[in-house]
């Protein structure tokens, strides 16, 4: 769903034609061909202890993930993630490393899909049996290649992780799953530099028609992580390239979606929640524009309905904004400012009753908006 008056379903300098691929399933969700583009995170409890588990899936739900990712290091994690599918409303992926028989459990247990690195699972005929455990089971697969992960021959060929050795692992292990007729797959090619990462996957889009899952690995903090991301994922979302996509964060997994999602929205890629858009604040404006975005931030976060919503500080850019913006508000003099409703001026609004009264115009229009989707 999205906001009938965002302009950017009506700019056609805004369009972006995404790369065509093939479509596959996770589980219930479509990933590639012209399903939306799916926002992932990956929980970082311990997965043995599933009520902790559980409850970090329900908060990434909660935040609007689309996919989850599970890690499976050992059997009682594979037997805690059986417990764990059947609490989850979203599909889980199982990350695996070095062991494939935690994949064919995983597999068994429930997993929507099943994440390999191809550098470290081990032999084409233990690959070929975890490809066997995901047709009887229903799974996909994502190919997980890592520049830090490579395959130690093409390390010594190529001397450095690179574009082309990352590609050549990717189509490598794709061809084990083609030979086996298995074609539910997805190929990921990450680094954390992004430079490496986008060149990786422009080669990739051009070398194969399957969905390609996005993400600059290892990205960092928060602040600096989102950057990374934004960066590169940005770059290749804008040229079409991607499917589905996580934003890897040393921060809470919830706001690896929040970012996620920003960036596609961005983007004008995926609409969800209120999108607001304010000026950095000046010697100009009416009222306190930091403070109030903050709070209003914090009180309309339940809001998962598209909404775009202008809050700016004084009238030189307020009612141009606020024309292309689902709702607004713009600073005026003597402690009051300007509301305006589908872009244009409705009433007058005392600065103090500010947040309070957005609120409540922001979910009566999101309540409108999802009862006419229905």
């Amino acid at each position: 769903m999205s906001s009938d008056l965002d302009p950017r379903h009506h700019r056609p300098w805004r369009r972006i034609d995404r790369r065509p691929s093939r479509k596959i399933r996770v589980g219930t969700v479509e990933v590639g061909g012209d399903a939306p583009i799916t926002v992932q995170s990956m929980t970082n409890t311990l997965t043995h202890d599933a009520a902790a588990t559980i409850a970090q899936v329900r908060a990434l739900e909660e935040a609007g993930a689309d996919i989850v990712r599970v890690s499976c290091p050992d059997e009682e994690s594979t037997q805690a993630f059986k417990q764990i599918v059947r609490a989850a409303k979203v599909p889980l992926v199982a990350d695996i490393h070095f062991h494939y028989k935690r994949a064919i459990e995983a597999a068994q247990a429930g997993a929507a899909c099943l994440r390999i690195n191809p550098g470290n699972i081990g032999s084409a005929p233990r690959v070929r049996e975890v490809v066997q455990a995901a047709r009887d089971h229903g799974c996909s697969i994502r190919i997980g290649v890592n520049a830090g992960s490579l395959e130690r021959e093409l390390l010594e060929r190529y001397g450095e992780p690179c574009p082309e050795a990352m590609v050549e692992s990717a189509l490598s292990h794709a061809r084990i799953l083609q030979d086996l007729d298995f074609h539910e797959f997805k190929i990921s090619v990450k680094a954390s530099d992004p430079f490496l990462t986008v060149a990786a996957y422009q080669q990739l889009a051009d070398a194969i028609d399957c969905p390609l899952h996005l993400g600059v690995t290892e990205a960092g903090a928060l602040r600096n992580g989102t950057v990374k991301s934004a960066i590169g994922l940005g770059s290749l979302l804008w040229a079409g390239i991607g499917d589905t996509i996580r934003v890897s964060l040393a921060a809470d997994p919830v706001e690896e979606v929040k970012v996620g999602f920003d960036i596609l929205k961005s983007l004008g890629l995926r609409h969800r929640g209120v999108n607001i858009i304010a000026c950095p604040s000046c010697a100009r404006q009416g009222f306190n524009v930091i403070e109030t975005v903050a709070a209003l931030e914090d009180r309309l976060a339940h809001i998962s309905t598209p909404l775009s919503l202008s809050i700016i500080g004084c009238v030189v850019n307020g009612p141009g904004e606020a024309l292309m913006t689902d709702l607004g508000f713009t600073g005026g003099g003597k402690g009051s400012g300007m509301v305006y409703v589908a872009g244009k001026p409705d009433h007058k609004l005392d600065n103090a009753q500010m947040v309070d009264h957005i609120v409540g115009l922001v979910e009566e229009r999101a309540a409108a908006l999802a009862e006419t989707a229905k």
